[in-house]
């Protein structure tokens, strides 16, 4: 079937397409809490202002040409479906972030108060009893379980054909275990103290990899009933492109502006994250000897009071060990090697055209 120029229109504007999705599917949420309880209701609307109230929607984006590119036509029910479980992933990202905040203990997010911290100054605002940190904290953790509920709830019924469902649920289900797999291996990661450039790119390839990029990816493949030779294809573009996309992050978290970003400049080394990066620079460190060097890096990773200043001095040291430059040797080959496996797959247009760009795009970037 060939696309109307209404089609193509939804497409350009594809995230505003998923955001008007969660925005009803939320609206709806928001009236069954309304009938529980007043102070869930406003729970869950602080819930559903963090979903809508950012983000690039990678996820479903990644997703929605995915199923383009294995034959998925942008009209009709089945399109509008697959969008309704592409969007679906927007709950589990918001799982994650509020997760993954509470986990680092983190202040902002997009630039303003993270979800345990909102919760925080809902306790002091009211005058509630107790420990207002230890309310928060409870208040994040039933609201990312929430979002993952709800992630499941609007998948199951997007209303993808049972036959299409039963194949998209296998990255789909791949894709929740893994990313809590990488969460732990990099909580524990920061606790072993691990160093290793291996450590840290495994941790890279689960947590955000298979997660932002490679499952999606496959999930709308899987919805059209791709082939095997189109299937591999995705998974090593996704792979590859994820990893990298990952690696622009890990970058941004140490060289983002803050204005830009919505966090903190040098984030990540207040939180003690072994990042590529962060590993490239140790390996070099070791490699030259330069204890000075060693002790710089492992006196701001973990620091919660890290300053500007320090910042500043550890950028230095990134630079000048060579990690800035390796890190962005490897998002440049990474990029490559997904651009071929692209181009040899053959795959259907305009989605091939579009996901070259998207790589593009989240490799390149300043936020």
């Amino acid at each position: 079937m060939r696309a109307t120029d209404k089609d193509v229109v939804v497409e350009r504007d594809l995230p505003g397409q998923v955001q008007q999705t969660l925005s009803e599917f939320l609206q709806d949420r928001r009236a069954e809490a309304a009938d529980l309880n007043p102070a869930f209701a406003a729970a869950v609307a602080e819930l559903a202002g963090f979903v809508l109230g950012g983000g690039k929607r990678i996820r479903p984006t990644f997703a929605w040409w995915g199923w383009r590119a294995a034959g998925g036509v942008p009209d009709g029910p089945a399109a509008t479906a697959m969008l309704r479980a592409a969007s679906a992933l927007e709950l589990l990202q918001a799982c994650a972030l509020v997760h993954d905040d509470l986990i680092d203990d983190s202040d902002t997010r997009r630039g303003k108060p993270t979800v345990h911290r909102r919760f925080e100054q809902v306790h002091q605002e009211s005058g509630f009893a107790g420990d207002a940190a230890q309310f928060g904290m409870a208040a994040a953790v039933l609201l990312g379980d929430l979002a993952l509920s709800w992630a499941d709830d609007m998948f199951h019924t997007a209303g993808i054909e049972p036959r299409a469902l039963a194949r998209a649920l296998r990255p789909w289900r791949a894709m929740r275990t893994e990313v809590l797999a990488g969460q732990y291996l990099d909580v524990v990661g920061q606790y072993r103290a691990d160093e290793t450039p291996q450590a840290a790119l495994r941790i890279c390839q689960l947590k955000s990899a298979s997660y932002t990029v490679q499952r999606p990816l496959e999930l709308g493949a899987e919805v059209a009933e791709a082939g095997q030779e189109a299937l591999q294809a995705l998974r090593r573009f996704g792979s590859d492109i994820g990893v990298a996309f990952q690696l622009r992050d890990d970058l941004l978290g140490v060289f983002g502006d803050p204005a830009v970003t919505g966090k903190p400049a040098g984030d990540d080394l207040r939180e003690g994250k072994r990042t590529v990066l962060v590993a490239e620079a140790v390996a070099a460190a070791r490699e030259r000897g330069d204890q000075a060097a060693l002790d710089l890096l492992r006196g701001v990773l973990g620091d919660p009071e890290l300053d500007e200043e320090r910042v500043e001095q550890a950028r230095g040291v990134l630079i000048e060990l060579g990690a800035v430059a390796a890190v962005e040797q490897r998002i440049t080959e990474l990029t490559g090697s997904a651009m071929l496996a692209l181009h040899a797959a053959g795959l259907a247009e305009p989605a091939a055209t579009r996901l070259a760009e998207l790589a593009i795009a989240v490799t390149d970037r300043t936020r």
